[in-house]
């Protein structure tokens, strides 16, 4: 049967209740998306919780239920096993993966304010049962939601089974005429015709011989099980011996089978009322919890518009204006000229004014077409940009730049790049609703307007039709849902607002990620200036070194013909052609990924790797440079775009493209940044990085002396700490002492466990936890640090960085090992990266300062983890480079100094230090 969409809408004398088997979809889901092992960062499995809300959100929407409940099953210990103890025997125990995610469907079923049923000695089904013939005795339409055909028997004209078909995105609608029309049965017969089949899934046995035609046919012919008991003998040949002498097994299946109808339940289906009345900001925040994608969020949406959130929306109805030309200054005038509050929770957005603007933007530059303004007492306005008169233009540039004008934006960055390309400049912006949702809550993945609206706010942006008319006087829609966005960032700020006052992260925005956002706007519209002829060089030559690689990897493996990049073909090449060793192994085989590939190369030392190896280094690099000369703008440089919301830890992300991931240490990556040159006008570029700010913020947050003394005595970190844990004078430091002090130093700062750090360094993992040991003896503050900070979060249920920055990590209290052991190395990790990433952004608000306050040319263009890079004017470097260097030095005050290491040259590569 094919699924059908078609449902009629539930009136008040017809109300839906739709009833769901919750361990049967689950189950179902589990092992429909096993293969594609869905895990978030933290190692949670996500496969069985993803599939089952999926396939509820689907139903409620296409069902349209007035009532809802999901039953779970409670144990395999029901009446059915004390009548039958084989009865699911042969079921082995749940997978731990699937355990795992029970309990998250509980909590979303929760946030969604939908009724979760539980009984001990029953069923999942036992309790649909009941609930459905007492729902359908009330004149309710009942829907159930199973994979347990045993429901069949329950279907009637007011009873509809949905049954995945495949995985869970399929359904088949099961009413009186389609279970006829399958099996050739009513649904009263199904669970005779169950009987005498038998189940394999629920360990009852089916007779020698008898398959599914047959026991519908004897159905049929006798009218019901009973009628067949009493003339059995009636059946002839040997399919009727073979029933005969199992009349007490089928009859024993037929009491297993029939669901209980009358169990006893405090429920009654009035109590199942369902009309979106749960807890949408619970909803989103287990969402990004599990890193669900936008799409999931987009889809559950609607269910959570709730009757209070459009009240909600008619009671702020807007006042908008479409502005004619000649109309915009005087609408300026007499609604956006209101001054900031300084005080309070939503400080800074009393008074201000919402703006959304209707354009695009990205590689530093963009287009803007409209602009729509919200007062906060209601009032709307949009304005065609391309209709200005020159006096509307002047009097939108002068409000648009004046700071003492506080404007209210969602991700304002953007907006900001896009007025700037059409002659425009954005000041006095004292709230980003986006970066108020990251600072509130930055485990989220999405931090777009309309989602946010809607589970804040309980609020649509296209505001629409009421009973009371159209809110707006235009008919366009583009007007109308840029000035609900406009009005919604102003409700949205002081919202949010609250909620940073309250996790003490308002000076997070204030003082941080607000000034960042006018710097950012800056160095991508400025780029950095580009050497075409060397990356086309670059490209030629690294495509020429991978066709050599394949040559020899060829020639090494003893085959005429092979594509390196097919993990089939390497596998026939690897585990077949050469017999090396196996590695993990996986769906299609054995891995060959990177991890497997060294670990063979080690074990084997065979060319084939190593040329293997080799080709898939320079294809990446090539795979760099292509992306790189492809986002070379007309001017010669290169904008990328920075993204302040990406990582919990607060450190910037650089896309479109990533100039972050360019390799700093190989001779290849040191090529590909000599092709980033200083521009015409300019005489050189600047680099400055942080000297080791990771151990600094360590010693700092530790206050271990040892560290402390380290780096206050002018001596080479590594070194001095090298002679304190392997107990030698600082001149018979080795090289080696040197790599492992360095590895584990750094690796202390991410978590670093001592089977890491034994894969790291190629040891033992016995050697590398006494060499931890051996390290917090001698930095004994170090190991109390740590220990108190994974205490302090798991009381807490966070971690913070010296500037207050929070991060959530729930998966400390998980009872699953995996997931609490990842949430652990994350509270290691996240103050020190959190904190480096914090300075850093404090170092460029500075210096882009104090460049502007000293009438400098010059220009700051890059920022890559702890490195800023600079373009540096003629007759600037040496004022440049004491500025840097003062205001870098000066972005926090730690208890050691922090180092700051400047070069100077005519490109990025010779420009390192």
């Amino acid at each position: 049967m094919a699924p059908s969409k078609k449902t009629s809408a539930p009136t008040a004398d017809r109300p839906v209740l739709l009833l769901l088997d919750g361990h049967s979809l689950a189950y179902r889901a589990y092992y429909a998306l096993k293969e594609a092992d869905l895990r978030t960062t933290t190692g949670q499995p996500t496969g069985a919780v993803q599939g089952f809300t999926s396939m509820l959100i689907n139903t409620l929407r296409d069902e349209r239920p007035t009532h809802v409940a999901v039953a779970f099953d409670v144990s395999r210990q029901t009446f059915r096993t004390e009548k039958f103890p084989e009865y699911k025997a042969n079921r082995s125990a749940s997978p731990d993966d699937f355990k795992s995610q029970v309990g998250l469907i509980d909590e979303l079923l929760a946030a969604l304010g939908i009724t979760v049923l539980r009984k001990e000695g029953f069923e999942a089904d036992d309790l649909i049962a009941t609930l459905t013939t007492a729902a359908a005795a009330d004149g309710y339409e009942v829907r159930i939601l199973t994979g347990d055909r045993d429901s069949l028997q329950l279907v009637t004209d007011d009873v509809t089974v949905l049954y995945p078909k495949r995985g869970v995105s399929d359904l088949s609608r099961f009413t009186p005429a389609a279970v006829e029309e399958k099996y050739e049965l009513t649904p009263q017969q199904y669970p005779d015709f169950a009987a005498l089949r038998g189940d394999p899934s629920d360990n009852l046995p089916s007779m020698p011989g008898v398959g599914e035609k047959t026991a519908a046919k004897w159905i049929r012919e006798f009218g019901s099980l009973t009628d067949l008991v009493e003339r059995a003998g009636e059946v002839k040949g040997k399919a009727g011996e073979t029933l005969r002498a199992h009349l007490e097994q089928v009859q024993m299946n037929r009491v297993l089978t029939e669901l209980v109808r009358d169990v006893p339940l405090e429920t009654t289906p009035a109590d199942l009322a369902w009309a979106s009345e749960g807890d949408p900001e619970a909803v989103y925040q287990l969402f990004d919890t599990l890193e669900f994608s936008k799409s999931m969020r987009d889809r559950v949406a609607p269910l959570l518009a709730s009757e209070a959130g459009a009240e909600v929306a008619d009671a702020v109805a807007i006042k908008g204006t479409v502005l004619g030309v000649g109309e915009l200054a005087g609408w300026l005038a007499a609604n956006a000229s209101g001054a900031a509050s300084t005080e309070g929770p939503g400080a800074g957005t009393t008074g201000a004014t919402g703006v959304a603007v209707n354009g695009t933007w990205g590689r530093g530059g963009g287009d803007v077409s409209g602009l729509a303004f919200a007062s906060a007492d209601g009032d709307a306005a949009y304005v065609d940009l391309t209709q200005l008169d020159p006096a509307d233009e002047a009097a939108l540039a002068a409000w648009l730049a004046d700071p003492a004008r506080p404007k209210v934006l969602h991700d304002a960055k953007g907006p900001m790049l896009a007025l700037a390309a059409r002659g425009f400049t954005l000041a006095g912006v004292v709230a980003d609703t986006a970066l108020e949702a990251y600072l509130v809550q930055s485990g989220r993945r999405s931090f777009e307007l309309e989602p946010l609206a809607e589970e804040v706010l309980g609020r649509r942006l296209a505001a629409g039709d009421t009973e009371q008319g159209t809110l707006f006087a235009d008919e366009g829609a583009e007007a109308e849902r840029q000035m609900g966005a406009a009005h919604a960032v102003l409700d949205l700020a002081e919202a949010l607002r609250e909620k940073l006052v309250e996790s003490g992260a308002e000076r997070l925005l204030t003082d941080i990620e607000l000034p960042l956002v006018g710097v950012l706007a800056e160095m991508e519209q400025a780029g950095i200036a580009i050497d075409t002829p060397l990356f086309d060089a670059l490209e030629k030559d690294f495509t020429s070194q991978a066709n050599k690689q394949v040559d020899q990897a060829r020639a090494a493996a003893g085959v005429e013909t092979l594509n390196l990049g097919s993990p089939k073909q390497l596998q026939e090449v690897l585990f077949e052609n050469l017999d090396m060793p196996k590695t993990k192994k996986i769906k299609t085989g054995y891995t060959t990924d990177a991890d497997a590939l060294a670990w063979l190369q080690v074990q084997t030392q065979h060319p084939f790797l190593d040329h293997l190896l080799r080709w898939r280094e320079v294809n990446r690099l090539k795979t760099v440079v292509e992306g790189l000369s492809k986002s070379v703008s007309a001017d010669h440089r290169i904008h990328t775009t920075y993204n302040q919301m990406i990582a919990a830890t607060g450190r910037l992300s650089s896309v479109d493209p990533n100039l972050q991931n360019i390799p700093i240490r190989t001779v290849e990556g040191q090529q590909i940044r000599k092709a980033f040159v200083a521009g015409p006008g300019y005489e050189a570029l600047m680099t400055a990085d942080y000297s080791q700010i990771e151990m600094r913020i360590m010693a700092h947050l530790s206050e271990d002396a040892g560290l402390i003394e380290a780096f206050t005595s002018g001596e080479d970190l590594h070194n001095t700490v090298a002679s304190k844990v392997f107990e030698v004078a600082a001149g018979d430091v080795s090289a080696e002492h040197r790599r492992r002090i360095k590895a584990m130093s750094y690796g202390l700062a991410y978590g670093l466990s001592a089977f890491g750090l034994s894969q790291q360094l190629g040891i033992e993992t016995s050697e590398a936890s006494k060499m931890m040991d051996d390290y917090f003896q001698r930095f004994g503050g170090v190991r109390d640090y740590l220990h108190e900070i994974v205490v302090h979060a798991r009381a807490t249920g966070y971690t913070e960085t010296m500037f207050g920055r929070r991060r959530y990590l729930p998966d400390l209290a998980s009872d699953n090992r995996q997931r609490r052991e990842m949430a652990e190395r994350m509270a290691l990790n996240a103050p020190i990266q959190g904190s480096a990433a914090d300075i850093i952004k404090v170092a460029m608000i500075r210096v882009r300062d104090a460049l502007k306050k000293e009438d400098l040319r010059s220009r700051m263009l890059l920022q890559v983890h702890d490195e800023l890079v600079l373009e540096v004017a003629p007759g600037e470097a040496a004022t440049v480079e004491q500025l840097v260097r003062r205001e870098m030095a000066g972005a926090a005050d730690l208890r050691v100094p922090l180092d700051v290491s400047v070069g100077m040259a005519a490109n990025w590569a010779d420009a390192a230090h």
